[in-house]
């Protein structure tokens, strides 16, 4: 079995895993987020094309604004 780790979590990996398809499956939903995989930031428009590899560190940060 393989796993990536999200946030610090272990998640057993799937093949096609892209990253739009892993926050819907951890049902994140919070619009304004950055994720890093392998340290390497992901653009939005690669959300639904860039596949994550098996063993890699995802890291989804949530955006707050405020004043």
């Amino acid at each position: 079995m393989k796993y990536i780790i999200v946030n610090g979590n272990r998640i057993q990996w799937q093949d096609n895993l892209t990253i739009r398809s892993l926050l819907k499956l951890m049902n994140y939903t919070f619009k304004m987020l950055i994720i890093k995989v392998n340290g390497e930031l992901v653009k939005k428009e690669q959300y639904d094309t860039f596949l994550i590899p098996p063993e890699a560190d995802v890291k989804v940060i949530h955006l707050i604004s405020g004043g």
